[in-house]
């Protein structure tokens, strides 16, 4: 039989009355005493180190860990990892989950042991210094500072300065990749539980009128419950190649031969002809068209790249891809199976114009199009028999005048 901590029953305790949002938010976690202070899952471990410091840092880290799980880290590492597969920086995107955390606890008057990376320290590290610590928080989380870091052009410099940021801060692993996922995607139920847990505590301290409570509404950390644009992707695109059945005027149907039969046996009037239909031989094609001149950064270009591939193998379609900016730079039949394709090098920048890249696939007799943009272009009228998918890095309030949006941030 596993036992409670013994290191951290003291500063749980007093978590009742320093912070009743976050002593509710203990409750749903599992605390043991352990060789490291480290999250897994919903297990907070508390190392021999802990007992060192002092009580409001004791108060402070158990806290810096029970909100690493109330917003799921370990399995959305864990997700994350999963979905970019071997480029994913799993220290980078721990820092940028330890710089949130800390960044609200301190904004919720909690101690916590020194030194200690902060959201607003690392945005000054990039030179990018946020205006308050509440709007940052407001403006950043974990999965989109990461990807800010792993983003082409300045992203390599970034990624230094807030690795170089972390070094000097002596940032330790402290968050372990979920074993929940069992390396599939991560577990939707378990997201709409700790939604309805932090909804619940945060309330809690609203009502207490101190500690996390009454900050809690402005962490954009916050993981809400929705479906992962790959998902949505998937259902389109097979519900844009289903092929149905098709009529063929020079064939006709098995039931007209039959009763045509019938009629001549019988001397009777020949019934009206009823076309039968093609067999069903046609290839779906799927044509992806990619902005060279957006700002998509190259993690997200990857995990794009992969999800569609694999679209293509399970649905069998041949897949065609089209680089473009204002017109069509490169044209590529590429075959699904292949587990990586080589893109051509195209300069960034530009301008945009989505006409050239909807008449090709309507030419390629296509049926779906997906255009991986920032919709920042002309797009012409709607094209007849030819879905329309837009896939864009960040699409905020952003509408499309025809097709469905998928925003890749979410």
């Amino acid at each position: 039989m596993t036992i409670h901590s013994v290191r951290a029953t003291t500063a749980l305790t007093a978590l009742a009355e320093t912070d009743p949002a976050l002593a509710a938010l203990s409750l749903w976690c599992d605390h043991r005493d352990g060789d490291a202070t480290q999250t897994r899952d919903t297990t907070i471990t508390y190392g021999p180190e802990f007992v060192d410091l002092t009580r409001p840092e004791q108060i402070g880290l158990a806290a810096h860990h029970i909100l690493h799980v109330a917003l799921r880290h370990s399995a959305r590492m864990a997700g994350l990892q999963y979905r970019l597969g071997a480029g994913f920086d799993a220290a980078l995107w721990q820092l940028c989950a330890d710089a949130i955390v800390n960044q609200a606890l301190l904004l919720a008057d909690h101690a916590l042991p020194r030194p200690a990376v902060t959201l607003t320290g690392l945005l000054d590290s990039l030179g990018d210094p946020a205006g308050s610590a509440e709007t940052a928080l407001a403006d950043w989380d974990s999965d989109r500072l990461y990807f800010r870091l792993t983003a082409s052009g300045n992203g390599k410099a970034e990624a230094e300065a807030a690795r170089a940021y972390a070094r000097q801060q002596a940032l330790a692993d402290d968050i372990t990749p979920s074993n929940g996922t069992n390396g599939t995607e991560p577990d939707q139920n378990s997201a709409v539980a700790w939604s309805q847990h932090l909804s619940r505590a945060m309330q809690t301290g609203r009502q207490a009128g101190r500690g996390l409570g009454l900050i809690g509404h402005i962490i954009a950390d916050i993981p809400a419950p929705r479906t992962p644009w790959e998902l949505i992707l998937r259902r389109l695109l097979a519900s844009a190649v289903m092929i149905g059945p098709q009529t063929a005027p020079h064939r006709p149907s098995r039931r007209w031969i039959a009763t045509a039969a019938q009629a001549q046996r019988q001397g009777a009037r020949l019934p009206g002809f009823q076309p039968g239909q093609r067999p069903l031989t046609d290839v779906p094609r799927i044509a992806v068209a990619i902005d060279a001149s957006g700002s998509i950064d190259d993690a997200r270009l990857s995990l794009f790249w992969t999800e569609v591939l694999g679209i293509a193998r399970r649905l069998r379609a041949e897949l065609h891809v089209l680089v473009f900016d204002d017109d069509i730079r490169s044209a590529q039949r590429v075959d699904p199976s292949a587990m990586t394709v080589t893109l051509p090098d195209m300069p960034r920048g530009g301008g945009t114009d989505f006409q050239p890249v909807i008449r090709a696939a309507l030419a390629l007799n296509a049926a779906a199009l997906v255009v991986l943009t920032d919709l920042d272009g002309p797009t012409g009228p709607p094209p007849k028999r030819l879905s329309v998918i837009w896939a864009v890095p960040q699409a905020a309030d952003q509408m499309p005048p025809f097709g469905r949006l998928i925003d890749l941030s979410a």
